[in-house]
């Protein structure tokens, strides 16, 4: 591991913002100077003390447009319940729903199904052949989500239609041009995914379907990919450092980068006085330290940062422990054939930046771009 394949791996890794949302991404790096900035009633909040107070002490308005929880309840048409745009005893009662399936012993569950997936989908490395680990997250992630609601859908078109509703959602909660007709595209999305989880009723299924699809696309090859540039398949072999690894690619790739919020009532985030009805733009990656210390399972940041990506307080993401198995595990597989990237195409209409395609091969069958 040194710092010249460190930087090859952030250059490639930066592709994903500035080819996806390079006006978003310039401005966000140009204002990271100070834990946090007031652009008009909008605050861009940058510094770990000040991400955590805006998600734990400051009072949100999970409804307002332009937060996550109105793209969702848009979106998948929930009429409140989503998770998202929830507060009090509906949002601990879904987040007890979901615990069964993503603690401890559910993901464990879910294990014992996609092993055997990853075993087949990395078969041609064995044989001298490339994987696209773009598709293999698409069905990795389809089949947990089949698993989790109960659904005999076939994966990859459950993954297809929680990127498609995601695609034409969440990028209308971002700064810039808004696309014409999205909220028109992201029902028809909707209502076909809704019906591949046989769940038209309920908008919960189709929540957790979105978000575990379009995160695990975007994270899984991208810190597939940084793992191969930085030399870092020695830990990935690793037994006992592979967690940490797992959760240090997690920080740096932050598949979730920026969490749009409103202020639902007065107050102060870092010092700096917040009113009622400001945005505030909280950007994980840069709370987690992602865009200045590279991973290192051997010196990890530890979980009080690296789970900022995930979020902080009663709204972190439930689905952590899920992500980080999940990304332990196909490091694990990878690790015997010291796989090197062959081609890497940037996904420019995805709702969370990430590859379109990522193709490796094993390091003995010869090196790529």
């Amino acid at each position: 591991m040194t710092t010249v394949s460190h930087a090859r791996a952030r250059r490639r890794d930066r592709r994903v913002y500035l080819r996806s949302h390079p006006v978003l991404f310039g401005l966000l790096a140009v204002t990271r100077g100070r834990p946090v900035r007031r652009l008009g009633r909008t605050l861009l909040v940058h510094g770990p003390d000040a991400y955590r107070e805006a998600l734990t002490r400051l009072p949100l308005d999970r409804t307002a447009a332009g937060t996550t929880g109105a793209a969702a309840r848009a979106a998948l048409q929930g009429g409140g319940g989503v998770l998202f745009d929830q507060e009090g005893g509906g949002h601990r009662a879904d987040r007890r729903g979901l615990a069964g399936g993503l603690g401890a012993a559910g993901v464990e569950e879910l294990r014992a199904g996609w092993q055997p997936l990853l075993v087949r989908r990395l078969a041609p490395l064995e044989r001298g052949g490339e994987v696209d680990l773009v598709g293999l997250a698409r069905e990795l992630s389809g089949a947990v989500v089949c698993a989790l609601s109960g659904s005999g859908a076939a994966p990859l078109a459950v993954a297809e239609a929680a990127a498609e509703a995601a695609a034409a959602s969440v990028r209308s909660h971002l700064p810039g041009p808004r696309r014409p007709r999205a909220e028109a595209a992201a029902t028809r999305a909707t209502e076909r995914l809704r019906l591949l989880l046989g769940s038209a009723d309920e908008a919960l299924p189709a929540m957790v379907a979105v978000a575990a699809v379009n995160t695990t696309v975007a994270a899984l090859p991208r810190a597939v990919a940084w793992c191969a540039d930085a030399g870092l398949w020695e830990q990935a072999a690793d037994e006992e450092l592979r967690p940490a690894l797992a959760d240090e690619l997690l920080r740096v790739t932050a598949a979730s980068p920026l969490l749009p919020r409103v202020a639902a009532a007065d107050g102060a985030v870092g010092g700096c006085p917040v009113r009622g009805g400001d945005r505030l733009l909280l950007v994980a990656r840069h709370a987690a330290g992602a865009h200045r210390r590279d991973p290192d399972a051997l010196r990890p940041a530890g979980p009080a940062v690296d789970r900022l990506v995930f979020g902080a307080g009663p709204h972190a993401c439930p689905g952590a422990r899920l992500a980080r198995v999940q990304l332990a595990d196909v490091l694990g597989a990878l690790a015997p054939y010291r796989p090197v990237v062959t081609r890497a195409r940037v996904d420019r209409g995805a709702a969370l930046p990430g590859w379109r395609a990522l193709t490796v091969r094993a390091r003995s069958t010869g090196a790529g771009s």
